[in-house]
């Protein structure tokens, strides 16, 4: 499996969740011990809704550890261009947008980060301040005209 790059927030972030998943999963635990001491399991809802809480935990715990064993921390060479890590503000015709190149794992539009596998993304990716790059979106062409790149 490939190493997925991750920038210095995004992997703190999830080092942070896997962390709070690890506190949390001992209390999932004792609610399942609980459930299961209330009596005959077929019937019991409590053990059938601690059983899966404790599944869900375990799960995301899994993917977690599978991701963090695969990342690392990026560093941004900064050229002139757009690229993972970066931050780029662009003028469209709806106004000007600031997005952080990053990837798909970190990605969340609401907050401005999109993944460089995303069409924006792949289309910024190895653009330099000036160019117009024209980009199709459900509603039709978009054309973006980079305005700004740094360093997020």
């Amino acid at each position: 499996m490939s190493k997925t790059p991750f920038t210095k927030q995004g992997y703190a972030d999830l080092v942070k969740e896997k962390n709070d998943l690890t506190k949390g999963r001992a209390d999932a635990v004792a609610n399942l011990k609980t459930a299961r001491e209330m009596g005959d399991l077929s019937e019991n809802a409590a053990y059938r809704v601690a059983r899966s809480k404790l599944s869900s935990v375990d799960r995301r715990l899994r993917f977690l550890t599978k991701i963090l064993d695969n990342a690392y921390i990026m560093q941004v060479n900064f050229r002139g261009m757009v690229d993972a890590g970066c931050q780029v503000t662009v003028e469209t015709k709806f106004g000007d947008r600031t997005y952080q190149i990053v990837n798909s794992h970190e990605s969340d539009i609401a907050s401005g980060k999109i993944s460089y596998y995303s069409p924006v993304g792949r289309a910024l990716i190895g653009k330099r301040v000036n160019d117009e790059v024209e980009i199709s979106t459900p509603n039709g062409k978009t054309i973006y005209k980079i305005k700004e790149i740094k360093i997020a």
